[in-house]
């Protein structure tokens, strides 16, 4: 704790003391060769997340932040290192210890979000959703926690895009072996992924025997995670071009909401 200042924050989305403590061993060392950086990577990250929360552009930055070409030079460095994703990660392993659960899951629930994406270079139609734009095929744990992200066009389909983010996920979260979906993902080509990679793959069905709205389970929980997504502006839409921006500013948001649980519960 030495040398640790505290400082008042000057927007509600900056980092408190407690979140930039646990996030500062991440960061990349200052080198001993050269001068001395000038920029405070904790003011680089209250940018970022000023912006994934205002949805405002990097040159609309207000002046009480660094140049926005500085903050956009450290964003493109963290995304190279995988950094967003990494104390995302850390993150939820620790929120899950926090309630009592497994570090190690064994269950996750998938999920599409077709969304406009004005800017993207590559769009596609979703003429189920009619919605021109790219789409988030994501897993979750059973409570809602993001475990992968996988961003295509629009026109890719829900079995599609679940077919590569199964070939990645078990790099990622190797214990994972149970995997519920609804009925588009209930495909041949998916389920043969699946059962390759030694995942059972469980469909949740909607019936229509009763009236009325109900609540189906397992599958509200993915519902819920896009939800917690949209309340960050910047998410609404998909406003980058590049793909890896676009999953970087997934993962600021919803790391954050689970920095927050986790340092101040």
């Amino acid at each position: 704790m030495a040398g640790f200042e505290k400082r008042a924050k000057r927007y509600p989305t900056d980092l408190t003391d407690e979140e930039w403590q646990f996030i500062q061993s991440f960061l990349p060392a200052v080198s001993k060769r050269g001068r001395k950086p000038k920029t405070d990577l904790r003011d680089v990250l209250d940018a970022l997340r000023y912006l994934a929360r205002t949805g405002g552009g990097w040159r609309m930055l207000p002046n009480d932040f660094p140049p926005w070409q500085t903050v956009y030079w450290w964003f493109r460095r963290f995304v190279r290192r995988l950094l967003f994703r990494t104390i995302h990660d850390v993150a939820l392993m620790l929120d899950r210890e926090r309630e009592s659960r497994e570090q190690s899951l064994s269950a996750a629930v998938i999920d599409s979000q077709s969304i406009k994406s004005p800017a993207a270079k590559q769009r596609g139609f979703d003429a189920g959703k009619k919605v021109v734009g790219r789409k988030r095929h994501i897993a979750v744990d059973t409570d809602g926690r993001l475990l992968m992200v996988n961003l295509t066009t629009a026109d890719i389909s829900d079995s599609a895009g679940a077919q590569t983010m199964v070939a990645a996920i078990r790099k990622r979260w190797p214990w994972l072996k149970h995997l519920f979906a609804d009925g588009a993902y209930d495909r041949t080509r998916l389920m043969d992924a699946a059962a390759y990679r030694d995942f059972v793959l469980e469909i949740i069905r909607r019936t229509d025997k009763e009236a009325g709205f109900k609540v189906l389970p397992r599958r509200w929980v993915v519902e819920r995670t896009f939800g917690w997504m949209t309340r960050w502006k910047r998410l609404v839409r998909d406003y980058e071009q590049r793909l890896d921006v676009s999953e970087a500013m997934i993962h600021v948001a919803l790391r954050s909401l689970m920095l927050r649980r986790i340092v101040h519960p």
